[in-house]
């Protein structure tokens, strides 16, 4: 109805809009944060400019196209959810096949830059991820366990190993120690974002800690896990990777997050939730972004 009142230019507006909606660019804006920062930390100086740019499109690109391929996948769940139910599929924006091709048009072109002007190892580990996420976690981990997240946390937690490999053609110790890292900490930002949308999944019928456990034990499962990833996030200092940078605004981020996770477990509130889960973000975005300052700025710890 609203498209009969619009220019052909207006109609094209809207379907660009609708398109980009559906790639989740704010969730692959962190990805590729983490990508890059992981290619900078794997090399000593100044990094190759077109493999570092090649890295950062492609990997972008592919993330596009898995996050289009879940809204694909999830339209009927999307449509059932108050959070979602403006998606473009959801909202009947887009039809499914126009999200399929292009879904598929920004993994495969992702896929080849990789494979064309990085590595082929980075290539087949960003594909790897792709079906990690938009297939084994979105169809079978999401609807079949409250545990989804934490089994299906691995592929988001690749995004700084891609880059790594991107930059040195090999996997190595402190590359899966920035993998584990982002691993740990996806299970406390992301139930703190089911905590406060709990009705939304539970009519959606998706088996989230918060709907099958409660709201006690998802507030102890976010706290403990959170304490966890205080330890691992200072392992990088153990193993010589960062310095005393790195530390200060590991222990600064980690202090608050124990600070808001202690408080919502202890009196819960959605708000408690709500800002668990946006300083997590910030939180995930702050201790990257330290780890590359302390990598060309450093502070040795003696």
């Amino acid at each position: 109805m609203r498209e009969s009142v619009l220019s052909p230019a207006g109609q094209w507006r809207d379907k660009a809009a609708a398109l980009l909606s559906l790639t989740k660019p704010r969730v692959v804006q962190l990805i590729t944060f983490c990508a890059l920062i992981g290619f900078l930390l794997a090399v000593p100086g100044w990094p190759d400019a077109v493999t570092f740019v090649a890295t950062g499109v492609g990997i972008t690109l592919a993330a596009a196209g898995a996050a289009a391929i879940n809204c694909l996948v999830e339209r009927t769940v999307d449509a059932r959810m108050r959070r979602t139910e403006r998606r473009p599929l959801a909202s009947g924006r887009l039809a499914p096949v126009e999200a399929l091709v292009f879904a598929v048009l920004l993994a495969v072109t992702g896929l080849g830059i990789l494979w064309i002007r990085v590595n082929s190892l980075t290539m087949w580990l960003t594909l790897a991820t792709f079906v990690g996420y938009a297939i084994v976690y979105t169809l079978w981990l999401k609807p079949a366990t409250p545990q989804n997240i934490v089994i299906g946390g691995a592929s988001g937690a690749m995004p700084p190993l891609l880059g790594w490999v991107a930059a040195t053609g090999q996997i190595s110790g402190d590359a899966l120690l920035l993998f584990a890292i982002i691993f740990v900490w996806t299970p406390p930002h992301f139930w703190a974002l089911a905590l406060y949308r709990r009705d939304d999944y539970a009519r959606a019928g998706l088996p989230m800690l918060p709907v099958t456990h409660g709201e006690r034990f998802t507030t102890l499962a976010v706290l403990l896990y959170t304490l966890l990833l205080s330890a691992v996030t200072l392992l990088p200092v153990a193993t010589g990777m960062a310095g005393g940078l790195y530390l200060l605004a590991a222990l600064a981020l980690n202090g608050r997050f124990l600070q808001i996770a202690f408080g919502m477990h202890r009196r819960y509130a959605h708000a408690t939730a709500r800002r668990a889960f946006v300083f997590s973000i910030w939180y995930l975005s702050g201790l990257f972004a330290a780890l590359l300052v302390d990598h060309y700025l450093p502070w040795p710890m003696s």
